[in-house]
């Protein structure tokens, strides 16, 4: 059983292997560079993560996953209305933009979900699990008389999500978040545009 000592060196470990990797990428990263950042021993890593590098990078994906969650918290599970979906929006935008190359999201999409299939396993699930809160408001707000019934919630979702990741992609190359900022309001208006009506 980990002790609450134990869980905060592993979560040191991992949050400097993360950070390694958005600054040098995964390639370049190694497990001395990871010791050396998180003031550990190779001992202390291999007690941890027995199974060495591929393990570490599975417990990064799975970090940078939940980080990507919290940074649209609480207006991921808040979206019922125009107003809640341009804030979702503005801070996805505002987080892509502040955090630049070291997004979380394009991390997982660039670099570290590539390498082993359980990493892309994670990121598959990440992807799975965003498209269904997204979902979620999508009829949350169809429920609230925003959006018309014959919008499709799943095929909506899934572009949604898409032109984050485009986005998000040009912003590595380009240092620019303007692409993911009019893909967004692209989708937000093509969503309460499209069968909209009245309240009431």
């Amino acid at each position: 059983m980990t002790t609450p000592k134990g869980a905060a060196t592993r979560l040191r470990i991992v949050e400097a292997a993360a950070a390694e990797i958005r600054e040098r990428g995964t390639i370049a990263t190694t497990l001395d560079d990871v010791c050396r950042r998180s003031g550990t021993g190779k001992s202390q890593l291999f007690h941890y993560f027995p199974q060495g590098r591929e393990q570490l990078l599975l417990a990064v994906t799975e970090f940078e996953a939940e980080r990507v969650f919290q940074d649209q918290e609480p207006y991921l599970h808040e979206l019922d209305s125009r107003t809640a979906w341009e804030a979702w929006r503005d801070a996805i935008v505002e987080t892509c933009r502040d955090q630049g190359p070291h997004c979380p999201l394009g991390v997982l999409i660039a670099d570290v979900g590539r390498y082993s299939p359980a990493a892309q396993a994670v990121t598959t699930q990440l992807i799975r699990r965003w498209q269904a809160a997204v979902r979620a408001g999508i009829e949350a707000t169809r429920a609230a008389g925003g959006i018309g019934p014959d919008l499709d919630a799943d095929r909506t979702a899934a572009a949604v999500i898409t032109a984050i990741q485009g986005g998000v992609s040009v912003l590595l190359s380009t240092g620019s978040a303007t692409h993911l900022e009019v893909a967004l309001d692209l989708c937000l208006d093509h969503l309460f545009a499209a069968n909209a009506r009245p309240v009431g």
